[in-house]
């Protein structure tokens, strides 16, 4: 049997501390080489676009893949997970878990690269994925201020309210002086100039995946350490990293692994870093275990035969 749940069991079910736990232990076991991660890849069909990325994380009992589509104005996203004994457990409409679990990257990545805090934090967007970045850096670090900015005066308002932060009144105000900074937007070119960020700040670049697209300017990459979620699927999607390596600015073999830094492979950098956060299946499977655990506990959920 396997077990569907929609869009609304997940809402319910999904707890932010079950998720930064469960993706750092993902992460750390793909940096020991136990668990696997294949980047997204897509297809371009008419009218629509096809993304689809896999893994196998054995320390939470599972494989599986998450799978959505771009078409008609919607995007869909479909979560399936795998027992170790290859049977299907769970089918999981994934839009929340995704931005759940992309927010959990960022937590552990911030804890793991400076501490628990207290931190100084500005975020650059306001959008749906804003509000779970804030909830898990609310989790995971202490926050000594958090600043908000989107060029929406009422989307900034409205988050700094929800998450007891500031809206700030331009990108320079938020990220002046923080000693944290996250950009999780869709814009196509940078969003912030180097010049406005602190020396040794960490900057964590999470909204762009295509590499014809950039959050964060050469020469902000280039002044530092860079970490990224995986090297290969860093390779495939970053346009931060693109556009800095074309500019002189940055040398791929210079990356590390965050997932090594976790299972002790490789020391955390000091200093100015960017840690470049694309998205990992790893992530999705770790995620959607937590959720289908408490579904089983509870009997949320509907169970249907298959195969």
């Amino acid at each position: 049997m396997a077990r569907v749940l929609r869009e609304a069991d997940v809402e319910r079910l999904a707890e932010m501390p079950a998720i930064l736990a469960a993706v750092e232990d993902a992460m750390r076991e793909l940096g020991a080489g136990d668990a696997q991660n294949e980047p997204r890849r897509r297809v371009y069909a008419p009218g629509g676009l096809l993304n689809v990325m896999f893994a196998s994380v054995p320390g939470a009992g599972y494989t599986g893949l998450k799978a959505y589509t771009v078409g008609g104005g919607d995007v869909r996203f479909l979560v399936v997970l795998f027992g170790l004994d290859g049977a299907c457990r769970a089918l999981i409409e994934a839009d929340h878990l995704g931005a759940m679990r992309t927010g959990a990257a960022t937590g552990v990545g911030v804890r793991a690269l400076r501490g628990r805090g207290p931190h100084v934090v500005a975020v650059i967007g306001a959008g749906h994925q804003a509000q779970t970045q804030v909830m898990a850096l609310q989790s995971a670090v202490e926050l000594a201020e958090l600043r908000i900015y989107s060029r929406t005066p009422e989307k900034r308002e409205a988050l700094a309210a929800a998450a007891g932060g500031v809206a700030a009144e331009s990108a320079e105000a938020a990220v002046r002086d923080a000693d944290i900074v996250v950009t999780i937007t869709t814009a196509g070119d940078p969003v912030l100039e180097a010049a406005w960020v602190k020396p040794d700040a960490l900057v964590v670049g999470a909204g762009s995946n295509f590499p014809n697209r950039a959050e964060l300017p050469p020469e902000l990459v280039g002044r530092g350490a860079v970490v990224v979620d995986q090297l290969a699927a860093a390779r495939l999607e970053s346009g931060d990293l693109h556009r800095a390596a074309e500019a002189g600015q940055f040398d791929w073999e210079s990356a590390v692994e965050l997932g090594g830094i976790l299972a002790g492979k490789a020391a955390p950098p000091t200093g100015a870093t960017v840690f470049e956060s694309h998205g990992l299946a790893v992530w999705d499977v770790a995620a959607a275990a937590t959720v289908l655990a408490r579904a089983e506990q509870e009997g949320a959920g509907q169970e249907v035969p298959l195969f």
